[in-house]
């Protein structure tokens, strides 16, 4: 639990992805059921957010405004797919949201390439429009993490990266404000049914908190293309673990 922490701090404050993709699969490889694993991995999202929110406040690398709009989109999602879940099919969902995320690797891993000599490129819109279309996206977003339990952090970098201009470490910064209140709002839903491993999510919790504090700054000290590359390992690792829970169901 220890070692997860650190990998959560890491994902978290270079990336701004939910700590999620190391969580969930190892909880559930140690003997505590999906459901709890899910919950618990909501809560330690909480604690980690909160100090990378912190670093990136500090640093002036962070849209409070974006972060909160995408952050509230993201948490009626939530609430839509709580309702939905037994309505819609899931694997339809699985294969739409793992192409997504394969292409979305490619995506950015070339992106890292020229980001220095070309800067950072998004679709030519207008902030409010830009703002209209980030909200309506993150529902979606919501509801896949409500439906099928997918990692909501990335999803906002993503949205980020395509429609506001922003340098890496404020993209991530964003998204991680944005992560950070549609976890507590799933936390919140977990605890109300008993899904929640509060002794690990605190010993995970407190490591990625010292883990998070250190990547924050890291992630400040390091090229915008890097970051990209993190990212861009990120959705690599999404689309294995996907193509993983296809295949079981």
């Amino acid at each position: 639990m220890l070692i997860i922490g650190i990998a959560v701090g890491a994902l978290t404050g270079i990336t701004g992805s939910s700590g999620v993709l190391v969580v969930v699969p190892v909880l559930s490889y140690m003997g505590i059921n999906f459901k709890t694993s899910v919950g618990t991995s909501l809560l330690v999202d909480v604690v980690t957010t909160t100090i990378v929110i912190y670093v990136y406040l500090r640093k002036k690398t962070l849209n409070p405004g974006i972060g909160i709009v995408l952050g509230i989109g993201a948490i009626i999602g939530a609430q839509l797919g709580s309702l939905i879940a037994g309505i819609l099919p899931v694997l339809p969902l699985e294969i739409i949201f793992t192409a997504m995320a394969a292409y979305m690797s490619y995506y950015v891993i070339k992106k890292s390439y020229n980001i220095d000599s070309h800067g950072v490129r998004k679709m030519e819109l207008s902030r409010n429009l830009a703002l209209i279309i980030g909200f309506a996206l993150s529902i979606p977003v919501g509801i896949l993490t409500g439906v099928i339990g997918t990692s909501g952090g990335i999803m906002f970098v993503l949205i980020i990266m395509v429609f506001f201009s922003m340098k890496a470490q404020n993209m991530v910064g964003t998204a991680t404000l944005a992560m950070f209140l549609s976890a507590a709002s799933g936390s919140i839903g977990y605890y109300d049914i008993g899904h929640i491993d509060f002794l690990a999510a605190i010993l995970i919790g407190v490591v990625a908190l010292v883990s998070g504090y250190y990547f924050s700054i890291f992630a400040h000290k390091i090229k915008q293309k890097y970051i990209y590359r993190f990212i861009g390992v990120v959705f690599i690792i999404v689309v294995i673990s996907e193509i993983v829970k296809i295949v079981v169901l």
